[in-house]
């Protein structure tokens, strides 16, 4: 067994409009990583789309409808100031949730060590019934409950890196105390969620915010201060990861001073935990990143971990 890649060719057709941070070229970037030659030999898998009664575990069902009647026929809508339909969207917003799904049962199911979700758009944004910050439906967190409510799981645990706080994972998981969300994130910052404050129903919420500039040094002090202990504490059966690469010295976005061996060490001790805690199950989700060298080298960093696990 090794790191199964799920990804689909209309993650590059979702059009976001000229001059989107989120654009296109994101994905195409990804894909040239996966093509280089230590890891062309990962089985490679094509996202299903996702259920609409998946969507609607986590999202309003009024929500999940607004945005699937919502896909243009032609030109562009804007869900909110950032975030974007058009008329190629449909199968892309759907195939991002259902890679994570499909991801979950390989490695449940034992036909992959662990997986990586190579999509567009990303998710951690999204709330039950609002779109925000390129998201449209929270990919991570419908992956979640399929582990739970189609694979019989109960607590499951997502870890969060990107350089902007994932208030819609977070919300999704407030009130659930065998949800665990655990991020590191750049404060203050877009969404201004993501306060230390923020501790759920259960304390199942753990933020680790980090000032303008922070490196590598506070970055591995969060993980192994806040983060990896409350992982630990928390004994999840599943380990999903919303891998931003957005807190790479290179964004534009944001102003955190990461490069790939942190990226790489981050990944390398979940994996471990994963080993430890729930048999190496470790789903990874592609979430931000908006420097092309920046997202390639993270990715490329984060893969290398995965497949030494």
């Amino acid at each position: 067994m090794t790191t199964a890649i799920f990804t689909h060719p209309d993650f590059l057709a979702h059009d976001t409009g000229p001059g989107h941070p989120e654009r296109p070229e994101r994905i195409a970037v990804v894909w040239e990583v996966l093509d280089r030659d230590e890891f062309r030999g990962l089985p490679r898998h094509e996202a299903p789309e996702a259920e609409v009664e998946q969507l609607r575990w986590v999202h309003d069902p009024a929500y999940v409808d607004a945005v699937l009647s919502a896909v243009p026929d032609n030109g562009h809508v804007r869900l909110d100031a950032d975030t974007v339909l058009s008329p190629t969207s449909r199968s892309a917003i759907l195939r991002a949730a259902g890679a994570v799904c499909a991801a979950v049962d390989a490695v449940l199911d034992g036909t992959a060590k662990n997986a990586f979700c190579a999509v567009r758009p990303c998710g951690h944004h999204a709330e039950p019934a609002r779109a925000m910050g390129f998201c449209v439906f929270n990919n991570v967190a419908v992956g979640a409950e399929h582990a739970r409510k189609r694979r019989g799981l109960t607590r499951v645990a997502v870890v969060d890196y990107d350089v902007h706080h994932g208030n819609g994972t977070q919300a999704m998981f407030w009130d659930d105390a065998d949800l665990f969300f655990a991020s590191t994130h750049q404060s203050p910052l877009y969404p201004g969620t993501g306060s230390m404050r923020e501790t759920g129903v259960a304390d199942n919420i753990v933020n680790a915010p980090l000032p303008p500039n922070a490196g590598t040094v506070e970055f591995r002090q969060a993980m192994e201060r806040r983060i990896l202990p409350a992982l630990e504490e928390f004994q999840p059966e599943l380990i999903l990861i919303s891998a931003g690469f957005d807190a790479h010295t290179r964004d534009p976005l944001a102003s955190l001073n990461f490069t790939g061996a942190d990226f790489e060490w981050a990944t390398r001790k979940l994996v471990e935990a994963a080993n430890r805690l729930c048999g190496g199950r470790v789903v990874s989700v592609l979430e931000g990143g908006y420097d092309t060298l920046g997202l390639a080298e993270g990715c490329a960093a984060h893969l290398q971990a995965l497949m030494r696990a």
